[in-house]
Parts: structure tokens; sequence; C-alpha cells
């Protein structure tokens, strides 16, 4: 039987610094000279910069330390352990479900590995609205090639599952032109289970190439760990204040911990980040902060295929289509991608419809079930502004994400368009994530039922695992929350380093607009604080 290596539990043995959950005690005060708050995509790329600069360190991550010896494959176990709320985190009507890390890696450790860099349009438009000129592709090139370097991003060499040579036939069929997804791993297994944790650390997240750099550098990580509040003293950052938690996120009394730092970067990802903020009470004169949250909003299609799908096994997410996507940004309606999702138990028995006998006669016909899915690029049109973080009573985040008529006007119309796709690659049976839609047999009979469907909130079952903005950044203070350069813009030793700055929603999936964006802040930070350039190993 082949030994995987395991590059956490390895790097225990060899004395990391690792406090809180099942490690050693959290001290009680801390000092350092860069506190990190979150520990995924924008998290692992600024501590591996800043420590190469030689800085002291430390990273606060409210979710636990896994590794490879602990992703089983198991829905049951990865969900509760990994994901925020289980994976059932909602906005506040209750409308969209959102998949988002809650582990050392943050989504990094629990993602699919679809990496794209930031679109060509997406850069224009901020360039255009939020007076970021400096956001071009090719001031963007090196950044984005480092990381891809770094990270093993590359074009996925295998043959795609079925699930997704299924999205290739239909588009084909239809005249629609559909590409590869790169992916960063290396050495893959092809096991499909990605959303669980790698097994094999072939999927190359923060948990198994930054962090451990930075942790053997002597970086120190606080795990199941969460920060409260950030310490404003005349204008600057002085500390934070943090408390253990539980897996449930219930605060462990006796386990506070202070730590002052010279500079803080907040990577805590979107929603969480602004939610910081504002439980801190930081300045917001342009009432900026928490507001334009976006999600690309999901929904999904299956479809009954003769042939044998296993949309499990293999690689998910390896094809794409944009043909969708950039209708037109400013006037036109909603753009979106398409891409094929896994199929698992829960994830598929959550976002289908029905209940009881009916849920379970689909579940039976798992082994021959297709999926599509569609991401709806949210925030490029004035009836698409995203959503506004705020907190609870006990000061939790709660995103607030209307659903509008225009957003629900895609979602009809990606409906569509993925049904006409299955059906042109031979399904013999399409149901749309709607609570009103019925199995349909024929693309006539779909086309004609979808333009009648009620397309509403809570009937239409939406869903994301993209979570963007919040802490947009501008060229111009009444444009956003942080500098150009990530720094806020009335706190100038608090750097954001996260998918919260995204102005927009990317119009794809944002891990690989994180690391190149954040590898250029981070390499700027580490020379503004320590005086040494860096650069990623």
């Amino acid at each position: 039987m082949t030994r995987i290596p395991d590059p956490i539990q390895e790097g225990l043995a060899r004395g990391w610094k690792v406090y809180g959950g099942p490690h050693a005690a959290r001290p009680a005060s801390i000092q350092c000279d860069v506190a990190i708050v979150g520990s995924g995509a924008g998290a692992g790329i600024t501590a591996e910069l800043l420590t190469a600069a030689g800085l002291d360190v430390v990273l606060l991550e409210e979710g636990p330390l896994k590794s490879s010896r602990d992703f089983r494959q198991l829905e049951s176990e990865a969900y509760p352990s990994l994901y925020q709320e289980s994976a059932a985190r909602k906005t506040a009507d209750k409308a969209i479900t959102i998949l988002q890390g809650r582990c050392v890696g943050g989504s990094t450790t629990v993602n699919w590995t679809s990496s794209f860099r930031t679109p060509t349009a997406t850069l224009a438009y901020w360039r255009q609205h939020f007076a970021l000129p400096d956001l071009t592709d090719d001031a963007l090139f090196p950044w984005f090639l480092q990381a891809e370097q770094r990270l093993s991003i590359g074009p996925w060499l295998a043959p795609p599952n079925e699930n997704n040579e299924l999205l290739r036939k239909g588009a084909l069929k239809l005249g629609i032109a559909a590409a590869a997804i790169q992916r960063n791993v290396k050495g893959c297994w092809n096991l499909g289970s990605c959303g669980m944790g790698c097994p094999t650390n072939a999927k190359q997240s923060m948990l198994v190439t930054t962090l451990p750099v930075a942790l053997d550098r002597g970086a120190r990580l606080l795990v199941e760990t969460r920060v409260q509040q950030l310490q404003l003293t005349q204008g600057r950052v002085t500390g934070l204040t943090a408390v253990g938690v539980q897996r449930d996120g219930t605060a462990l009394p006796g386990t506070a911990v202070s730590v002052r730092a010279r500079h803080v970067v907040l990577a805590a990802g979107a929603i969480n980040s602004p939610a910081l903020l504002l439980r801190s009470g930081l300045p917001d004169p342009h009432a900026r902060l928490g507001a334009r949250t976006f999600l690309h909003p999901v929904v999904i299609s299956s479809a009954i295929f003769h042939q044998t799908v296993e949309g499990w096994n293999g690689a998910p997410q390896t094809l794409y289509s944009d043909h969708f996507l950039e209708v037109d940004p400013i006037d036109g309606p909603i753009g979106y991608k398409l891409e094929a999702p896994p199929v698992h138990p829960v994830i598929f028995s959550s976002t289908s419809t029905g209940f009881g006998a009916e849920l379970a006669a689909d579940l039976r016909q798992m082994s021959n079930t297709h999926a599509l899915l569609a991401l709806l690029r949210d925030g490029f049109h004035p009836q698409s502004p995203g959503g506004q973080v705020g907190l609870k009573a006990d000061g939790s985040p709660l995103l607030d994400y209307p659903l509008t008529p225009f957003v629900m006007d895609g979602a009809r119309r990606a409906f569509l368009s993925m049904a006409e796709m299955q059906f042109a690659a031979g399904a013999r049976r399409v149901r749309l994530a709607h609570d009103l839609a019925q199995p349909y047999t024929s693309w006539a009979q779909a086309k004609a039922a979808i333009a009648e469907l009620p397309m509403k909130p809570l009937l239409t079952r939406v869903a994301s695992a993209h979570v963007m903005g919040g802490c947009g950044m501008a060229g111009q203070p009444q444009l956003g929350v942080v500098r150009p350069d990530g720094r806020h813009w009335q706190v100038d030793n608090l750097s954001v380093h996260d998918g919260s700055l995204f102005p927009t929603s990317i119009g794809a999936n944002p891990q690989l607009s994180i690391y190149g964006l954040v590898n250029k802040l981070a390499t700027q930070l580490a020379r503004e604080l320590s005086g040494r350039s860096v650069r990623l190993a």
C-alpha cells in the first residue's frame, strides 16, 4: 500500500508552533510584527512572503488544523469539520446556501481546484468604475505567473470524466465553445473528492504549500481561535482580541488571547472580514464597509442519461463555457459561466427538489446523473448590486443578499441554456433545481415550462461557493474600503488580503484572482515593513 507523506504531521513533529484545539495551550498574550487573521488563499500567500522578509508572523484561524490523514472522502465528516456552519451558511432570507471553508487553508483546502486569471473584462470594469488604472492584464501578468508556478497551476491533461465530457458534447452539438479549466494539482490521483479535502496532498492548497513554509520559518499558528475585535488607538490598530472556540463555533470560557502587532492583515474571507471590521467599529465615512458583497449566485440543472456518468468519480470541473458570460456588462442582462460540478450524495440531495420517495428515486439514479451549474456574474449592473454584510445580535456575520428580478432573469436564462445543452448531449430527462419544476423529457417541453416558472427566491434553489467584496478596493476613498495597495483608507497599518477586496464578482472561480492580486500586495507590504525584496518560492 502506498504511503502518502503527511506534511502537516511531519511539521508538527519538527516543532511547529501551533496552539489551540488539540495542540499546545494558547498563550494569553502575544507580540509580533504582523498578525494575519485567517489562513486561506490571501493569508497563505501573505504568510510565505512576510516570513521570507524575516518578519515575525502570527496567523489566527477559526477552524481546525486537519491533514490528509483526516480526509477520508466522507461528506458526513468533511462538511461539519471543514466548512462554515457545516456547509449550510445561508443568506438572511435563507434563499442562498453558501459553501465556505472554515479550516486551516480555508476554502483552498476544500475547493474543486478550478483556476482562472481575472478576466480582462472584469479588470477593465474595475479600472473604469473604481479608479484602479494599474490593474491591467500586463501589469498583473508576472504576479499571476509566479503564483501559477508556485502552486502548480496548469492544464489538466487527463481525459475529462463523463460528467464534464457531457458538457463538451452538448456544447459541440449547439456550436458553443467549451474549454479546459486549469487546476492547482501535482500528482493528482483523479479521485474526485476535492471538496472534502485532498487525501493524497495532490491539491496545492495553502495547507500543503505556503503555510508549511511559513511555519518552518517560525510563524506561529493559532487554530480554533476566533478574532473578536481589532483594537484601535488614535487611528491605528494596535492589536486584536481573540477567543478559543469549539468545533460548532461556541466560545470556550477562559481562552481569551491578546495579540499586539505592528501591522494587521485581514484575510478571513468575504463575509467574515467585513464583519470583523464592523464589530471593531472601524471608520466607514462613506458607508462602503460590508456593501457590494458578491456571491456568483449559482443555479443547477441535473439530467439522467442512459449511460453511466458517476459524477463523483474523477477530477471535478475540468471544462467550462463562457459563451453566455459577457453578454453586455453595462446595459444587457446578467451573464453566466457554465461548469459541471461533481455529484456527491449530500450536495446533490440538498440542492435537488422533491422529498421522500421522489428524492429517493432520484438518488437511486445517481450513477446516471449529470449536473451543470451556472455562475451568475453579479456586480456589473445597477440592478445587481450584491449584498450587505451586517451583524446578528451576538456579533456573528449575516449577509443580506436580495435576489433581484434582474438576477432571477439570469437564472431563468441559465436554466434554459443548461437544459438545452443537456438534451443536446443526449439526456433522457432533465430536472432543474426549482421547487415547481417537473422532470422534462424533451427540450421543447423544458423550454415551454421554464418560460412559465415563477423565478422567485426560495422556489429557485440558489447556492454559491464564491464570496467576494465587502471591503472593496478603489483608487478613491468614497468608492471603496481599501486603497489600491490593500491598506485601509482610514487605518494605515491595516491591510485586507482576501476576496473581499474585489469591487465586483470575478465572473470566474476566484482563487487564482486572490493568489495573483495578493502576491502583488503582500510583496509590496513585505518590502515596506522590512526593507527586503522577496518573492514566492
